[in-house]
């Protein structure tokens, strides 16, 4: 795969507004797996102090964000305030995705939302991201179907709609 695009990349319909707040921002398309349609803001509250979505560049980063952990490093909030970490990791959304590196990551997360606000993020915040979010939850005592379930109700039904993630997560 190429390194300087992601090849699963999938089409997003955005409105855009002037202040740019990826909270009030809201994404509509379809996602590759299971063709399922998805309108959400580009940042959702999971847990208190666990955020998940995607990015889109020119989004402003909000304040109250201190930690960064990002899965599609081809786009990135625009930063207004210093954060106390960033990861950008390069993960595709792909049923052959391999997994070794998501625990690591995982743990990572878990570690800085235990000490502020994070956001993980992939493109659109639906596979990637669900994944180790997913994970992260369970790091906090929530089992696999626990995670699953409040990943798709707080975010969207759409969360984990590449089979093998969601396996994955189950597995575990």
């Amino acid at each position: 795969m190429s390194t300087d695009h992601d090849p699963t990349k999938i089409v997003l319909q955005t409105n855009v507004r002037a202040d740019r707040d990826p909270t009030r921002v809201r994404m509509s398309g379809t996602a590759i797996h299971g063709n399922t349609p998805f309108d959400v803001p580009f940042m959702s509250e999971i847990v208190p102090g666990l955020y998940q979505g995607g990015c889109q560049q020119g989004l402003i980063l909000p304040h109250f964000i201190h930690h960064i952990v990002s899965l599609y490093p081809w786009e990135r909030y625009k930063i207004e305030h210093n954060v106390d970490s960033e990861l950008y990791v390069r993960m595709y959304d792909s049923e052959e995705q391999g997994f070794e590196q998501v625990e690591e990551i995982a743990k990572w997360a878990f570690k800085c939302w235990q000490d502020g606000n994070t956001l993980i993020h992939c493109q659109a915040g639906l596979n990637r991201s669900s994944l180790v979010a997913g994970r992260v939850l369970m790091l906090m005592g929530y089992t696999a179907k626990e995670a699953i379930e409040k990943l798709r109700k707080n975010r969207s039904p759409a969360c984990l709609c590449n089979p093998s993630f969601e396996q994955y997560l189950l597995s575990l």
